[in-house]
């Protein structure tokens, strides 16, 4: 096949040319040929600066009867390259769009597609359409390609979950995050590469651009942190920053450990009292690196001790770093400082039903700092969402927080007590007759 070179004269007799010998390779069935003609028609189109010709000639070649998907991707893949090239943003899109429409229902092209849509959703991002970015992105489902890598996976659906964040579309956020597993981030990376079997599909290797595995376990729950703040879930919000202390690049630089930990020391506050709660305060506390921030170690020592905490003295203890405390540039806020005094209360009253089986309200509201109606209510709180079980006799005001046993229980520990007591009255006679003997034979001799 004689190749035509592109100073040869004019651009439309050299594409003519080019595109008869693309003909006659495509009919005999020749994939190298066809290729060479496809990319070659490009690459003139290129080196004349004639955009319009190049996105008609995509067209065309693309919509040829009989066309060689090993065409199709060549072509796509080669055009991809003069996308950064086009010398106006207009012109760029233009491009951009033919070569997704030319993709659109390919699965041969279906990795060049998604990674067209990306470059189109951060040119419409850049415009300010962070609506139309989102809806764009959203098209694709790159978790069904078996031949994209993990990386450039993860890092595409973590993108759509940040448009959506943007678009405050919480639900579809949510539901893309779920597409994500975290074991993913935990699977270590050091293993060499299975060969692929015959017959199982080549992953190709990720673009420069994409960042490694522990980078994006972190850009994810960074993205989960926006996502569980906009739902006031400060369990979760702790559960993510502790992921992210755990990076060995975060844990290894103090400067990146030392703020993640006194955020992980605020959310753990923040959190309503249950298992999962008390477990990670206590793997916290027994951290080292704690140590070297004392004053939230001792905070933390507060809520494990069982002692009742003076709420206006915590708080002048601990207000400036409070307020000084942000979640990516956000303060905690008043809700948040809500949140902290109603778990000092909750604290304060589990401590209470730990030392008193029966109390006034008027003296719970004293040892809580509130009034009786007040008080009243939090405990009544906390018994509806079953942190503790109590009962409160309103005419009488008193709490209560024996639980009601019952009469299949209260026999059960009788005849317990009574199994002891009789045990113990066997072991006194045993110990008496064996000291009685003793004597006897003494006295015998």
């Amino acid at each position: 096949m004689v190749m035509v070179m592109g100073n040869a004269g004019n651009l439309d007799a050299a594409i003519e040319q080019l595109l008869n010998a693309e003909k006659h390779a495509r009919l005999a069935g020749d994939v190298a040929a066809t290729r060479n003609a496809v990319t070659e028609i490009l690459r003139l189109c290129f080196e004349a600066r004639a955009w319009k010709t190049l996105n008609d000639q995509i067209v065309l070649l693309s919509k040829r009867r009989g066309q060689l998907k090993q065409a199709v991707t060549a072509m796509v893949q080669q055009a991809m390259q003069y996308i950064d090239e086009t010398p106006h943003l207009e012109t760029r899109i233009e491009l951009i769009k033919t070569l997704n429409s030319v993709s659109a229902g390919k699965i041969y092209v279906e990795i060049e597609r998604a990674r067209l849509i990306k470059k189109l959703a951060k040119i419409k991002e850049e415009q300010g359409l962070v609506a139309e970015a989102a809806d764009l992105m959203q098209e694709i489902a790159v978790e069904t390609f078996g031949a994209m890598a993990k990386t450039e996976k993860i890092a595409f659906i973590l993108e759509q979950v940040r448009l959506c964040l943007d678009c405050e579309d919480y639900v579809r956020a949510q539901i893309l995050s779920r597409k994500i597993s975290t074991r993913v981030f935990d699977a270590d990376a050091s293993k060499e590469k299975k060969k692929p079997k015959e017959g199982d599909n080549v992953v190709e290797e990720a673009p420069a651009d994409i960042p490694s595995l522990l980078e994006l376990k972190q850009i994810y729950y960074e993205l989960m942190i926006r996502y569980y703040s906009h739902k006031n879930d400060y369990l979760e919000i702790c559960r993510c920053y502790k992921a992210i202390y755990e990076i060995p690049s975060v844990k290894e630089n103090p400067a990146k450990w030392i703020p993640i930990l006194r955020k992980i020391c605020w959310y753990l506050v923040l959190s309503p009292h249950d298992p999962m709660q008390s477990s990670l305060l206590n793997s916290t506390l027994e951290d080292k690196n704690l140590s070297e921030i004392s004053n939230f170690k001792l905070l933390l020592k507060q809520l494990v001790t069982m002692e009742v905490i003076q709420w206006t003295t915590l708080w002048d203890a601990y207000k400036d770093e409070f307020e000084n405390e942000n979640n990516f540039g956000k303060k905690l806020g008043e809700k948040a400082a809500e949140d902290l005094r109603e778990r000092v209360v909750e604290h304060n009253i589990l401590v209470i039903s730990k030392y008193y089986a029966r109390i006034t309200l008027k003296r719970l509201a004293e040892l809580l700092c509130l009034s009786s109606q007040e008080a009243e209510k939090h405990l009544s709180d906390m018994v509806v969402s079953k942190a503790l079980v109590a009962k409160i006799d309103r005419p009488m005001g008193i709490a209560c927080f024996q639980t009601a046993k019952d009469s299949n229980d209260i026999l059960n520990s009788w005849a317990a007590n009574l199994e002891r007591l009789l045990d113990l009255v066997e072991k006194s006679c045993h110990q008496i007759h064996k000291e009685t003997m003793v004597h006897k034979a003494a006295l015998k001799v």
